[in-house]
């Protein structure tokens, strides 16, 4: 069958692992992926074979998955969270069309967003949107502006790869936009290793949060004018009452 599964690996490796993605990788003849992503799945099938690429290159495995998938074999594509956020659905769909035989099914999974929340309380409770703070693909400028966008908006704020050894003060650049909208006190948290050993979660101010160092394994929730702290949780508000 000339197939290409496109899977979501969630936080935490088999607990993070949907049913839909877990039959996909069944079905699968090779698994394809990043090597991290690869090593979260790897003692579920010690003897299926498997193809890994470094990070930023995500076209070459694309493309290798779908000349796989034409000549006659079933390939699951790996990346993680869910593939159509900041994953590997969109790469690959725009290459599917030179490769007319294959099928290409989209599996979805749990992006951070989701989990990283649940693990605050419920911080997405309302209208919100998600930013990478990555410039790697996006001109910083780009990022700005949405960042002042969603800030004028009120929305809550997820924000992906806060920061990195080479994007050390791209959190604090995005607190400062942030500040010139929101008061100092907004209620904001983070989560590190969603799901993973040193699992880590923390609840603070927006002021607080442009001083914090964190990573790429960071996940980073700022609320909205309405967003508070609850008995330890961050919560959003629904908006069924005043």
């Amino acid at each position: 069958m000339n197939k290409v599964y496109v899977v979501g690996i969630g936080p935490g490796g088999e607990d993070g692992i949907t049913p839909q993605a877990r039959a996909a990788m069944d079905q699968a003849d090779v698994l394809c992926g990043y090597t991290v992503y690869l090593e979260l799945v790897r003692e579920l099938y010690p003897d299926k074979e498997i193809y890994t690429t470094p990070m930023r290159q995500e076209l070459e495995r694309c493309r290798w998955a779908l000349e796989t998938a034409r000549s006659g074999r079933t390939v699951a594509l790996l990346c993680s969270g869910d593939p159509g956020v900041y994953g590997m659905a969109s790469p690959l769909l725009e290459l599917v069309l030179g490769f007319p035989e294959v099928d290409a099914e989209i599996v979805p999974g749990v992006t951070a967003a989701l989990s990283g929340a649940a693990l605050l309380g419920a911080p997405l409770g309302h209208d919100f949107c998600i930013v990478s703070l990555s410039d790697l693909l996006t001109p910083w400028e780009a990022i700005e502006k949405r960042l002042e966008c969603a800030a004028q908006g009120d929305f809550a704020i997820c924000l992906y790869n806060p920061t990195s050894k080479k994007r050390a003060d791209h959190l604090k650049w995005a607190c400062d936009i942030l500040l010139r909208y929101k008061s100092p006190e907004t209620v904001c948290g983070w989560v590190r290793n969603i799901g993973r050993a040193g699992q880590e979660r923390k609840i603070l101010t927006l002021a607080q949060l442009r001083e914090e160092r964190l990573d790429m394994f960071t996940t980073v929730f700022i609320g909205n004018s309405a967003t508070g702290a609850i008995n330890g949780w961050m919560v959003t508000p629904r908006g069924y009452r005043p």
